[in-house]
């Protein structure tokens, strides 16, 4: 059985996320959480006494701007630039650690040359903490999350020159 401190941690996740629904289910029984307009609708917990545990999510963020008009078609220059430029992505949902302790170096930096299997960054999910490496070798020209940001499935943590 999860405990309840365990339980706000999930929603806090889930909240922080573009994650809808998240079921976890075990032999003491099944946690189910669900949003709905950004808004976290219920945790139920059953077969325990308690059926459902309801909980507000952070007040909706402002609606979004609308985007300038952008040109039909992209500069050569930028598609010439992108496609030296590799993305490193976040394999799963969690929180993003640039360094392995809080008063350690990051494990990059902006101008550092990484190669394959360098690891470059952890993100931890579910108090587990899983090394992310390169994939490529090269040089890194933007950090794109903040040390401590919750990151989601697939969401860009660093650019790599190859």
């Amino acid at each position: 059985m999860l405990k309840l401190s365990e339980i706000k941690e999930l929603i806090k996740l889930v909240d922080g996320t573009s994650i809808q629904q998240l079921e976890i289910e075990n032999e003491h029984g099944k946690l189910s959480i669900k949003k709905q307009d950004a808004q976290v609708v219920h945790a139920a917990v059953p077969p325990q006494p308690v059926a459902a545990i309801s909980a507000a999510a952070a007040p909706a963020p402002a609606a979004p701007q609308p985007a300038a008009p952008s040109s039909p078609t992209p500069a050569p220059a930028a598609a010439a630039a992108d496609a030296d430029l590799h993305r490193i992505v976040s394999p799963m949902v969690g929180t993003f650690y640039a360094a392995p302790s809080p008063d350690a170096p990051p494990f990059v930096k902006v101008g550092d040359v990484v190669k394959e299997k360098t690891v470059v960054c952890i993100v931890e999910a579910m108090k587990l903490m899983n090394d992310i490496e390169a994939e490529v070798s090269g040089q890194i020209v933007e950090v794109l999350v903040e040390n401590g940001q919750l990151v989601e499935y697939g969401q860009p943590l660093f650019l790599v020159k190859r």
